[in-house]
């Protein structure tokens, strides 16, 4: 077994700028990568950039740049988003780094000794924006190719073909052996349906003639590796596989397998439901070390799919920048369900924001921290009671909360986990309401009933903290830094009672100012 847990993300397409779909992947698996660290195992985070294509190339040619002057300003962009989102990587997967171009190859080479790989003469239509050749089944109805391929071209050529259509009956038996290869359920029933239609075999290298931005194959040096070939195999290069000793590389023992491959819908069929799994069983991995593939959805706008060509594209960077970096990762955790579309929206995100967050939480926090503050100096006492609505938070409610998130959580569902979490939030704001401390106070007789109310509510406040850890980790220490809970948060620690007798707490620093609208610029 691999020392730590491994999860990756599928690999940024340079040619592209950063929108709001790659901040969502991005940061999910951030969230994923920290809960397995809250919860006390090790864990690896990959991701990184494809670097080669024929569309960079082309990019660059229309800018008067080299392609790679051209991905790494690209690159600079994916970098610089993922700084400003806190999204923590332990591994950068660059595919012009020349250890990646090694692993490429000598995979390249074994497959060609092996008999894997033939060359063949071939004629037919090529998208240029999909780079890969289409067949009458990508047709419409119509009889034509649609938009969604772009420029479409007729194209004469020979080529290396991987003999992918070899394996199709074992993919078949590894995708219904397997009912955790693909998550959620329904995309796994998708990428079945489209296995049986697999017909024919992987093109896997592009003339020089046409394209010379790619890796060179070993055996032919008249051509390059096909850009999703060549990407595709980050996923186990960078985690140190074939790599020499002192490569600076991991050990690949140490991570693979993979416990998830987190990607988008639109690249399940057939890069990664197809290609990936075929090209890992022809190399001699068994099943077990097949990954699992987190599929997510799309974020769209009114329904529509968001696109630079249409305009309706949303810049993270800039919403990071207007509402802060907690709004923006709370609202991408907690809106959508993980594996399925949804509708984004700046006022949901400002909603969201104010009443989970600032109502919600950041309420409970402050007016716990400010009565244990006037009333008892900022003092904890823990008192028994026999108060049935105390009983029921710190035996039924909290201790529940907390499995409801472990469980969400360990089957990739974030925004249920965080619903467990606020709504633990929301039950102590509704005893506050219910057992009105202010008076309490006024009651030498209620002291005892204070005390343990203040308790049940400061006690309650640090799990939330440390439930909110994976997605908003430096708002969940601040509110561990003002309840003066010093301990590092983990998983282990969200039991009741960890806050001790005469614990003295700190004093309330607002964590989540409202968010408003932004001003409507004068035309």
């Amino acid at each position: 077994m691999p020392d730590c847990t491994f999860f990756t993300t599928a690999i940024d397409y340079t040619n592209a700028a950063p929108h709001i779909g790659h901040a969502y992947e991005k940061v999910l698996t951030d969230v994923l990568v920290r809960f397995e660290r809250l919860s006390g195992r090790s864990a690896y985070f990959l991701t990184g950039v494809d670097q080669h294509g024929q569309k960079v190339q082309q990019s660059a040619e229309k800018e008067g740049l080299t392609p790679l002057a051209f991905a790494e300003a690209c690159t600079a962009k994916f970098l610089g988003l993922w700084k400003t989102l806190g999204v923590e990587f332990d591994g950068w997967a660059a595919t012009t780094n020349p250890l990646h171009k090694q692993a490429v190859q000598k995979i390249l080479q074994r497959l060609f000794d092996e008999g894997q790989l033939y060359k063949q003469g071939h004629r037919g239509f090529y998208s240029v924006r999909q780079e890969q050749f289409l067949t009458d089944k990508e047709r419409n109805e119509a009889g034509a190719f649609g938009p969604e391929w772009g420029q479409v071209v007729e194209l004469e050529e020979e080529n290396y073909y991987f003999r992918l259509s070899a394996h199709k009956d074992w993919l078949l038996g590894f995708i219904d052996a397997h009912e955790h290869f693909v998550v959620p359920a329904f995309r796994r029933v998708e990428l079945r349906n489209a296995v049986e239609r697999l017909s024919g075999d992987l093109c896997i290298s592009r003339p020089k003639t046409r394209l010379s931005w790619g890796i060179e194959l070993p055996f032919d040096k008249e051509f390059v590796t096909y850009v999703w070939f060549d990407a595709l195999i980050n996923y186990v290069s960078f985690a140190g596989y074939l790599a020499e000793a002192g490569s600076g590389l991991p050990e690949f023992g140490t991570l693979w397998p993979a416990k998830a491959h987190v990607i988008g819908k639109d690249i399940l069929i057939p890069a990664h439901g197809v290609y990936w799994p075929i090209m890992l069983h022809a190399l001699g991995f068994p099943d077990a070390e097949i990954p699992t593939l987190l599929v997510h959805g799309w974020w769209n706008i009114s329904g529509a799919k968001m696109s630079k060509s249409l305009g309706n594209a949303v810049n993270p960077a800039l919403l990071a920048e207007r509402y802060g970096v907690s709004a923006l990762r709370y609202y991408l955790m907690a809106d959508i369900a993980t594996g399925r579309d949804a509708d984004f929206s700046e006022e949901r995100l400002r909603m969201r924001f104010n009443d989970e967050l600032a109502n919600n939480v950041g309420n409970l926090l402050n007016r716990t921290l400010n009565m244990a503050q006037r009333y008892r100096q900022g003092v904890l006492r823990r008192v028994p009671t026999n108060d049935a609505d105390l009983h029921a938070l710190s035996e039924v409610e909290a201790p529940g909360a907390v499995a409801a998130y472990t469980q969400a959580m360990e089957h990739y569902q974030v925004d249920a986990a965080l619903a467990a979490a606020v709504n633990l939030a929301r039950a102590c704001n509704q005893l506050i309401e219910s057992s009105a401390p202010w008076k309490l106070a006024k009651d030498p007789e209620q002291a005892d009933r204070l005390d343990a109310v203040l308790y049940h509510l400061a006690e309650s406040i640090r799990l939330v903290a440390i439930l909110l850890v994976p997605v908003l980790p430096e708002a969940a220490l601040g509110i561990l830094g003002q309840l003066q809970a010093s301990a590092a948060p983990s998983l282990a620690a969200a039991v009741w009672g960890g806050l001790p007798d005469g614990h003295q707490l700190g004093t309330p620093v607002p964590l989540f100012p409202r968010l408003e609208a932004p001003p409507v610029e004068a035309e």
